[in-house]
């Protein structure tokens, strides 16, 4: 199936600021006009992509995989807010209620919605929602940031309508996408990986290999959790020894990535130690990967990420490598002069100067990839030792 429109489409509008819980709160909207304008200034939206305008998600939209007294929930807490209902877990804290989020949230949903469709749907061949990516978000009640998990709605939308029979959901956040996991957790036609942080050292605590799925589901979750202080070596060492052999296993239809930049050796809310050569060899790795297995079909989107601009070149990177364009490294200066105005300081440049760790892969990080292909390869047929081959 040939896409009608060869460009990919990247999924904003400045209303995506109004998902915002408070100017003291660890997650800053401000991240994704960040992102959006770095790529602009690099000239991605003369003729490489198209930045499209998301429209809110229907109420029928959500209830695909939240629970109905949930969604009504937050749509009455939205209109008449009250300090907490953390019956739904909203409240103080990770998630505080603010007026209008239902709209705000919703709008993110439909973000995904439109990219999940345009691609599955034979109208692009690539589509990046430079928001969303609430993997947190259960059916029943908000978490982590998350109100409603616009990922999974996506999903289960093109999955619904027969678009797709097989999505492989590949999350690269510093923190275990639960969320997804939990609604996908005994389909087989979603194959979850989530390489994250150890859930003993971060939230929301869950994503260790012995979570493998439930009924018809079993073997299609597939959890990495990594030690603090993972570096780019031991985490690309990681990736493509679990994610290129699962992936052909499963042969997908679909590849949609959750592109969290918390995994940065920036950020100050998770421990990993990743800089920009990971998220350019992993965004390489997923671009081989679908053109090789499912006709270049590929929707991202963003997802966790506390030093805004590592989100915003994290997400440019990624973003180049979905439209098929090489950036130079130099930033241009008005962009810069931006990002000091919005946030007080700027990066130099678009990539980190080099790997933030040694040379060698770490034993602890060996040990997990281990357990990980006993426990789950053999639910695809494959073989648990040795080293995958490389892309």
């Amino acid at each position: 199936m040939l896409a009608t429109v060869e460009k990919p489409a990247v999924l904003y509008s400045d209303r995506y600021l109004d998902y915002n819980f408070g100017k003291d709160h660890a997650f800053q909207p401000i991240r994704h006009k960040l992102a959006v304008e770095l790529m602009e200034s690099y000239g991605m939206f003369d003729g490489h992509a198209e930045l499209v305008d998301p429209k809110p998600a229907k109420e029928e939209d959500l209830l695909l995989v939240h629970e109905r007294r949930y969604v009504e929930a937050v749509r009455e807490l939205s209109a008449r807010p009250r300090v907490e209902a953390y019956e739904w877990g909203l409240g103080p804290g990770d998630n505080p209620i603010f007026p209008g989020m239902y709209d705000a949230a919703a709008l993110q949903v439909g973000g995904t919605i439109r990219a999940c469709e345009a691609v599955a749907g034979g109208e692009r061949l690539r589509a990046y929602n430079l928001g969303g990516g609430f993997h947190h978000a259960m059916p029943g009640r908000a978490s982590g940031f998350c109100i409603f998990n616009d990922i999974a709605v996506g999903l289960a939308r093109v999955l619904k309508a027969g678009l797709v029979k097989r999505v492989l959901y590949v999350d690269i956040d510093a923190h275990h996408g639960d969320g997804v996991q939990e609604i996908f957790y005994d389909d087989p036609r979603v194959l979850t990986i989530s390489l994250h942080e150890d859930g003993r050292f971060l939230f929301p605590g869950t994503g260790f290999p012995a979570e493998l799925g439930r009924g018809k589901g079993q073997g299609y979750a597939v959890n990495v959790p990594l030690p603090p202080y993972t570096r780019d070596t031991s985490y690309l060492y990681a990736f493509e020894e679990v994610v290129p052999p699962l992936a052909r296993a499963y042969e997908p239809e679909l590849i949609f990535t959750q592109t969290g930049a918390d995994a940065c050796y920036l950020d100050p809310l998770a421990h990993l130690k990743l800089t920009t050569r990971t998220y350019e060899r992993v965004a390489q790795t997923i671009d081989r990967l679908s053109k090789e297995l499912c006709a270049g079909r590929w929707v991202a989107a963003t997802g966790g990420g506390y030093d805004m601009a590592a989100c915003a070149r994290v997400w440019t990177l990624i973003g180049a490598s979905m439209a098929g364009v090489d950036l130079e490294d130099e930033i241009d200066p008005k962009w810069r002069e931006m990002c000091r105005r919005e946030i007080g300081s700027s990066p130099t440049t678009l990539r980190d100067a080099g790997d933030a760790g040694g040379q060698s892969v770490s034993q602890a990080v060996k040990e997990v990839v281990a357990d990980v292909k006993t426990r789950v390869f053999p639910h695809h047929g494959l073989k648990a030792e040795g080293r995958s081959r490389k892309l």
